[in-house]
């Protein structure tokens, strides 16, 4: 019985990670949003979130996760971005520094502005986790629009944060 039991829960798993894996979102669509955040962490999320800002795909944006020594003229170096675009419509976010606690920073963010939508930027990867969190602790009536950095993760990434993902599924309804 307990035998049976194991290999159930191995297949299911199994199951998960082949969907998790096939499954990886790609860039959203093409739909204005109030409020953009940027999970640090990965190549290509700033860019992504720096290019859907120009083109006017929301009214500001919020880099969660950034390094306390960062400043607004860092970015405008690092990433070329026009100083009149950070310094209107970009805050940096220094208070993070795990998946859980950007969802809480965001959270704080988009209350702070009154955002009923929101665009999440983070890699494919990595969508479905911060995706969770985010929802967690959001207004239940703000939307949240996923935008997947594309990126080509090896097994080990994909195994690691998949079972993040199922881990954190199941001790945030027990309090964890």
């Amino acid at each position: 019985m307990i035998a049976r039991l194991f290999s159930l829960a191995v297949l299911l798993w199994v199951l998960g990670f082949v969907w998790f894996a096939v499954a990886l979102p790609g860039p959203g669509p093409d739909m204005v949003t109030d409020g953009i955040v940027v999970v640090t962490g990965g190549p290509g999320r700033i860019p992504r979130g720096l290019a859907l800002l120009e083109a006017k795909q929301a009214r500001r944006m919020l880099i969660s996760g950034v390094d306390r020594r960062v400043r607004p003229q860092d970015m405008i170096a690092e990433y070329h971005a026009p100083p009149r675009l950070i310094a209107c419509c970009v805050d940096l976010g220094a208070e993070s520094v795990d998946t859980r606690s950007n969802a809480d920073e965001t959270a704080a963010w988009v209350a702070q502005h009154r955002y009923r939508t929101l665009r999440l930027v983070t890699t494919d990867w990595h969508m479905a986790r911060a995706r969770f969190e985010l929802a967690r602790v959001l207004d239940r009536r703000v939307t949240i629009l996923s935008d997947g950095v594309r990126s080509e993760p090896g097994f080990l990434v994909l195994m690691k944060e998949y079972t993040k993902y199922l881990l954190r599924r199941v001790a945030a309804p027990l309090g964890y």
